[in-house]
């Protein structure tokens, strides 16, 4: 990635800024602390890859900006590139990707921010934390590769090399062996079912001989019942044959029983009637007296309905005249009632008037009041126009004067407050003195201990030396004494020859040599006992080492606040010469304010206004309750006005309506007297005439009414008259039939008697036959029984037969179940390997461990040119557990200078930017030649200012030295012999339109 221009809008301190890359290589951008050099760097980082500084996203908005935007080109291979990111406060972020061609820019944006930076990403290969760990030196943050985790940096190594097909590739082989472990599962599970199944075939033979044979003895027993049930069905046909005969005699006896039933009750009915008639007969002198009464109550319901029809008539004729009447007689009526309401209208409105004309008296006085109360108010309005202006001024006045007061009230509090402060920290100076003292020696006292710590530290690097060396003699004795232990066993063999010459032995020779051997065993035992003897109390030493060394690590906490607490006491003393002089100047002012305030002597031109407005208004005599009081007295008395202008509409509203009722009463009795002459019209004498002829007709409906009842009761007579001829006409035959009835019941009777003789007979000849149907039953429900026994074996039978063959194919795929489950399972571990060696302790840990003596060499060929050799760098990627019990992956750093091996952190700020910036320059050397990366941009940003004048230009003399390992290098520095050392510079000045830009040579 080369860059070529980039243009910033307000970006951090930024608003309108641009700056073109074209024909710079290594260039140095200076600028004082906060004018902005490190934001344009972090520009480029967060135009790409939308990662910055910055904790949160809006924070990279200029101060009182709502929108952010950068836009950056780069040369990436044979192509040239734009990226434009902005960040609104209210509508988040857009992010926009093009490529320069012939035509001109092309988008190459996707659909989202995401997928637009996931394409920049793939463009570059390489994302943000590889770039900062690598190529951009970030302010405060070179150290980042250094303090991190060793796993922390075998990843950002992976990343480098572009490892991460190597995890996907160990993924897939996971994915692998799950799913190989799965379907071994499966096919295991199968095979023990399958095995589980086949231990089945011998039980099932067995039990389809057993069931064979039951079939067998079943069929037996089955043919043996079938010829017992041949007979007792022989014997049921002799049964059945009775008892059909038996049942046609009970069906003719039953047969005649009914004829003989109804015979009878034919009988008693005509006995009966015979009865009811000769009843009837003996009633015949009533019987006549009532139809003699029913023509006489025919012929009076016949006069009344003549009358009655006679009055409808009548009546019709009466309706129709008075409707006439009604109709020539309804306009005065309606009149007559129409006035009738008018007049009581009058009336009522004339007694209300009355009641309102009784208040006049009281009406005049309140009004008289109101008047009065009127004029008073005009008076006190007109005042109020006047009095209200200067009453506004005045509250005006009254505020400020206050807040006048307020003020100077606050400042004399502020001033005695200040003065007390003062006073109380010049009276501190003593105590300061006594503090700095205190502090001063405590500092001396921790440096004491710290230099004492050092001595500590050498000393247990020393104990621990000495027990390494101690452990591997130890190793070489064990070693030895196994040795000769082999060989103390190789002579024991009878056929035994000599270690040295190789001949064999005579038995004197042998003691000799085994004696030899026992005591070189001895002397090494001995030595490994005076090692272990050493290296135990080694061991104790160094507790104590280590113990001495967190307790003065302990002490030495307190040894940066005690640092920082002497600086803060310094700074106080110093600050105690102006004390005095600032305490006299506010004790001045305080003596001033005061005489102010007691005296009034502030806001003398609004003084003097409001003691003029306090005059005029006395002039005006104008008081608010007052006006208050008379406007409430108007409101309180404006009825009066009211009513009196009712009481003159009153009065006139009486006079108007005393002369309305007046002609309403005359044309009342004009209306009567009209009302009087329609009923002497003809009209009104024909309707007299029609009540009359109805009066003189002496038609009642009540009368008519009960004669009607009496005519329907009486209509039974003539039923009974009609009943009594047809009884005396049908007397002689009904003795006939009656004497048939009784002869034709007694030849029944014979009959019925006879077969019941017959079926008794034919009940004794069945039960001669001993029929049991319940033993044919019985046989039958048993032959049933057993032929469901029969095909329930005959379907286990062919279940069993089934299963038989089913167990025979099952035992032929045996062998190829247990074949493919090895398979399976074979699979799984060839991808367990190969998950293994793609895993980061495979094939990844290789190629790091293989890049790792190229990255340590470059560094030191780096860190020797910026040392003078002083400083060394050594990569570990083993190290013992801390029990002691084997060895685990790291990737540790251990750095070293003439004085030996020391942690990171003991170093000064110019000695550990030096390894920092060693390491990060090998780092991205190493990219560009092994990464397949095109990385050529490196970007230093400050770490100069802890560098001496020999150190700068030892890193000037670096950076020269790779620059042709770069196409761009850019150093940030506010150091100015530092700047005077490139020809080629960017000073970034901050101004009120924000950091500008200018490029100088």
């Amino acid at each position: 990635m080369i860059p070529k221009h980039i243009a910033l809008k307000n970006f951090l301190s930024y608003r309108d800024a641009s700056l073109d890359f074209s024909g710079l290589h290594v260039v140095c951008v200076a600028g004082p602390n906060g004018a902005g050099k490190s934001s344009l760097l972090e520009a480029i980082a967060w135009s790409l890859w939308g990662q910055s500084r910055v904790a949160a996203d809006d924070d990279v908005i200029h101060q009182g900006a709502m929108e952010a935007s950068v836009s950056f080109q780069f040369q990436q291979g044979d192509h040239t590139y734009r990226v434009i990111r902005s960040r609104h406060r209210s509508q988040g972020t857009s992010l926009e990707f093009q490529v320069y061609t012939e035509a001109g820019w092309r988008v190459l944006t996707q659909r989202g921010v995401r997928a637009t930076q996931a394409l920049i990403c793939r463009h570059l290969r390489l994302d943000y934390d590889t770039f900062v760990n690598s190529a951009y030196l970030r302010q405060g943050g070179a150290d980042d590769f250094m303090l991190k985790r060793p796993g922390d940096r075998k990843q950002i190594l992976a990343d480098l090399l572009k490892l991460q097909h190597y995890d996907q590739l160990a993924e897939r082989a996971k994915d692998q062996v799950r799913q190989a472990k799965v379907e071994a599962a499966l096919r295991q599970t199968q095979l023990d079912e399958l095995i589980a199944t086949l231990a089945d075939y011998e039980p099932t033979l067995r039990r389809q001989a057993q069931l064979q044979q039951t079939l067998h003895q079943l069929d037996q027993q089955q043919s043996s019942d079938r010829t017992r049930q041949q007979q007792l069905r022989a014997l049921e046909q002799s049964h059945r044959s009775v008892e059909q005969r038996l049942q046609m005699q009970c069906q003719q006896q039953q047969h005649l029983t009914a004829l003989l039933h109804q015979t009878e009750t034919a009988l008693t009915a005509r006995t009966e009637e015979q009865r009811q008639r000769e009843t009837l007969l003996a009633q015949a002198a009533a019987i006549e007296a009532g139809v003699v009464e029913l023509a006489a109550l025919e012929a009076e319901d016949a006069q009344l309905n003549q009358q009655f029809q006679q009055y409808q008539a009548l009546q019709a004729q009466r309706q129709t005249l008075e409707a006439a009447w009604q109709a020539h007689s309804q306009h005065t009526r309606t009149r007559f009632n129409q006035t009738q309401m008018q007049l009581a209208a009058v009336q009522a409105q004339l007694a209300d008037l009355n009641e309102l004309l009784s208040q006049s008296d009281a009406i005049a006085a309140s009004r008289k009041q109101f008047l009065a109360a009127k004029a008073q108010l005009k008076h006190l309005d007109a005042l109020q126009l006047q009095a209200e202006p200067l009453q506004q001024r005045r509250r005006q006045l009254e505020a400020e004067l206050q807040q006048a007061q307020t003020r100077l009230q606050t400042r004399l509090e502020e001033l005695t407050a200040s003065a007390q402060q003062l006073q109380q920290h010049q009276g501190d100076r003593p105590q300061l003195v006594a503090t700095a003292q205190e502090v001063s020696d405590t500092l001396g006292y921790l440096e004491q201990r710290r230099a004492y710590q050092e001595q500590v530290r050498e000393k247990g690097l020393e104990r621990r030396s000495f027990m390494e060396v101690l452990q591997a003699n130890q190793r070489r004795c064990e070693t030895q004494i196994a040795q000769i232990g082999q060989k103390l066993g190789l002579l024991g063999l009878p056929e035994a020859a000599c270690p040295l010459c190789d001949r064999p032995l005579t038995a004197h020779h042998r003691t000799v040599v085994e004696q030899r051997h026992r005591q070189q065993q001895q002397e090494l035992q001995e030595e490994i006992w005076v090692i272990r003897e050493q290296l135990a109390v080694s061991e104790r030493e160094i507790q104590v080492l280590r113990q001495e060394y967190r307790a003065v690590e302990a002490e030495l906490e307190a040894y940066a606040p005690v640092l920082q607490k002497q600086g803060q006491l310094s700074a106080q003393m110093a600050s105690q010469a102006t004390v005095q002089e600032q305490l006299q100047a506010l004790e001045a002012e305080q003596k001033r304010l005061g005489q102010c305030l007691s005296t009034n002597q502030y806001a003398l031109d609004r003084r003097a206004e409001l003691h003029h407005i306090d005059q005029t208004l006395a002039q005006l005599a104008y008081d608010d309750r007052d006006h208050a009081l008379v406007r409430g007295q108007v409101d309180r008395l404006r009825w009066a006005e009211i009513k009196h202008r009712d009481l003159v509409q009153g009065q006139r509203r009486r006079q108007q309506l005393t002369q309305r009722q007046q002609r309403l009463e005359t044309e009342l009795a004009q209306l009567e007297a009209d009302l009087d002459q329609l009923r002497q019209s003809e009209p009104g004498l024909a309707l007299a005439a029609a009540q009359a002829a109805l009066d003189q007709l002496h038609y009642h409906i009540d009368r008519h009414q009960q004669v009607r009842q009496a005519l329907s009761l009486a209509q039974v007579w003539r039923q009974r008259q009609r009943d009594l001829e047809q009884a005396r006409q049908q007397h002689a035959s009904q003795r006939a039939e009656l004497a048939t009835l009784k002869s034709q019941y007694r030849q029944q009777q014979q009959d019925l008697d006879q077969l019941n003789a017959a079926i008794v007979a034919l009940e004794a000849e069945g039960q001669a036959l001993a029929y049991d149907p319940a033993a044919l039953e019985k046989l039958e429900d048993a032959i049933a029984d057993r032929q469901h026994q029969r095909d329930a074996l005959l379907a286990q039978l062919g279940a069993l037969d089934q299963a038989r063959q089913h167990l025979e194919a099952l035992q032929q795929g045996l062998a190829q179940r247990q074949q493919d489950l090895a398979a399976v399972r074979q699979r799984q571990r060839v991808y367990q390997e190969l998950a293994h060696a793609f895993g980061r302790n495979g094939i990844q840990a290789l190629m790091i461990e293989n890049l790792l003596p190229q990255l340590e060499a470059e560094t030191n060929h780096l860190l020797g040119r910026l040392s003078a050799h002083q400083l060394h760098v050594q990569f570990v990627t083993q190290r013992a557990t801390k029990r002691g019990q084997g060895v685990i992956d790291t990737l540790d750093i251990l750095i070293a200078d003439a004085h030996g091996t020391r942690p990171y952190e003991t170093y000064s700020g110019g000695e550990a930017f030096r390894v920092n910036f060693a390491l990060r320059l090998a780092l991205a050397r190493l990219l560009a030649q092994r990464s397949g990366l095109a990385l050529q941009l490196l970007i230093i940003d400050e770490g100069f200012g802890t560098q001496d004048q020999q150190g700068c230009d030892r890193l000037i003399a670096a950076i020269n030295a790779i620059a042709s390992d770069f196409a761009c290098i850019l150093t940030v520095t506010h150091i100015p012999h530092f700047r005077a050392a490139f020809q080629n510079r960017i000073d970034v000045a901050k101004t009120a339109q924000g950091s500008q830009l200018s490029l100088s040579a």
